[in-house]
């Protein structure tokens, strides 16, 4: 009998720590979940609440645009406000370049978030109280200067989430490494820049970066959403440069010529059938454009040489060696037919942009919690280039588009990039300071599980 009860006892004591055990794991459970809640609270809340703060920074950026490489201004107030926070910061790197770098309490993941800092030489047409009417020299002109592709909302949507998720340093998981970026448009002549000096500085280390996130307005898209796209999203953009080497003549007796503007003529036209009609566009998008033609100084005189230049866009590397041989092959073939001779120089430019497909299905529950399902759109890729493409050969990336045109307005009027109309609402920002923040924190609460499922761009 005395061994029955002591049986019981032991085995109702044992049952209760078993339940005491699964009350506290629960309870770790719900706090650990809880918590995870109330961080992306706090970042809605603190969006809200620095608003105009935010607003203040981009109209100061936007009014003083500067060129590429030569961002002393705005470098040196992103780093006053970085040290104004408490974080760690480097200057000077890639000439102008900002780091900044949060810490956080926990271990985790190394995420670099990046936004770029530099204008255009096209003059603004746009009546705001703060439009730029800097002024600068550009390729030996005096140009005007304006955040025509809307870098200057870039800056301030990154210092935005800096300030929210520096608040909450105490729960973040691993190290957040804030990139402002030089450059992004293209090094002077002559220079280096950009996110490639940017690497070759050492940015990737110390510590080690993990993933890369970037964004870039959009003057197309509706404020408060956001577009993406798995794989590739952005071309790879090559330099193209001919050089017609022909025979001078009086424009009276052509046929005493080798004519390089006829040879030019012919080879601009039969470049345009490498597109439409030698590479498989139901693969991907492809561009070849001549942009300049410059040949002669006189009416009346056939000049000795032509010198072409343009870019070729291309999202497969494939058709992109295919592009690169047939343009070469049309130059030479039709220069060697009329009796010149002619050169091809192709400089290769920045990759294509590519966003990792496990990072992007990871990441897109964070992004459809900041804009919802119906402001989330999968798009096809577009032509244009960024060189964030860099940053996703070392690890992997993931780039979106945020909406930056006025609601109600119409997308068919809207001012497109690089124009001296181009604007973008402030009110966009708040989008892309809630996506910076909920990718970052929802990336370093998953980054384990999905470390073996991701990779740098492929398309080397």
């Amino acid at each position: 009998m005395k061994k029955s009860i002591l049986f019981f006892i032991v085995v109702m004591w044992t049952i209760g720590l078993i339940a005491q055990s699964k009350t506290k794991s629960t309870s770790k459970s719900t706090v650990t979940t809880t918590a995870a809640v109330d961080m992306r609270s706090v970042i809605d809340k603190m969006a809200d609440e620095i608003d105009a703060e935010v607003c203040i920074q981009r109209h100061w950026f936007h009014q003083n645009a500067e060129l590429s490489n030569r961002e002393f201004k705005t470098s040196e107030r992103i780093a006053e406000t970085l040290k104004s926070m408490g974080i760690e910061t480097q200057t000077g790197i890639a000439k102008t370049g900002v780091v900044g770098l949060i810490r956080g309490a926990k271990p985790g993941p190394t995420i670099l978030l990046r936004a770029d800092i530099d204008g255009l030489p096209v003059t603004e047409r746009v009546d705001l109280p703060w439009k730029s009417v800097n002024k600068a020299v550009y390729q030996g002109m005096s140009v005007g200067v304006m955040h025509a592709c809307g870098h200057d909302t870039h800056i301030a949507m990154l210092l935005g989430a800096t300030k929210i998720l520096n608040s909450m340093k105490d729960q973040l998981k691993g190290n957040i490494k804030l990139v402002f970026q030089p450059a992004e448009e293209g090094a002077p002549a002559g220079e280096e820049g950009g996110a490639g000096l940017m690497i070759q500085e050492g940015l990737m280390n110390n510590p080690a970066v993990d993933v890369a996130f970037g964004l870039h307005v959009n003057s197309l898209t509706p404020v408060g959403h956001i577009n993406y796209k798995p794989a590739g999203i952005m071309a790879a953009a090559d330099q193209l440069k001919i050089t017609i080497k022909g025979v001078q003549s009086h424009g009276s007796t052509p046929w005493k010529s080798v004519d390089p503007v006829v040879i030019g003529s012919e080879i601009v036209m039969a470049l345009q059938t490498i597109i439409s009609r030698q590479v498989d566009l139901t693969k991907e998008a492809a561009v070849v454009t001549v942009a300049t033609f410059h040949a002669g100084v006189r009416n009346n005189i056939i000049p000795e040489d032509a010198e072409l230049t343009g870019t070729i866009r291309t999202l497969d590397t494939g058709m992109q060696r295919i592009i690169h041989q047939k343009i070469r092959l049309i130059v030479a073939n039709i220069a060697e037919s009329m009796g010149a001779e002619a050169e091809t120089e192709i400089i290769m430019g920045y990759p294509v942009t590519y966003n990792d497909p496990a990072l992007t299905d990871l990441m897109l529950p964070s992004i459809k919690r900041v804009t919802g399902e119906k402001n989330t759109h999968l798009i096809k890729a577009v032509t244009g280039a960024e060189d964030f493409s860099k940053y996703a050969l070392k690890v992997p990336g993931l780039f979106l588009f945020v909406g930056g045109m006025p609601a109600g307005n119409d997308i068919n009027l809207a001012p497109s990039h690089h124009t001296p109309d181009f604007y973008v609402d402030d009110k966009g920002m708040k989008t892309g300071i809630r996506a910076l923040c909920n990718l970052a924190i929802d990336y370093a609460d998953q980054w384990k599980s999905a470390n073996g499922l991701m990779s740098v761009n492929p398309q080397k």
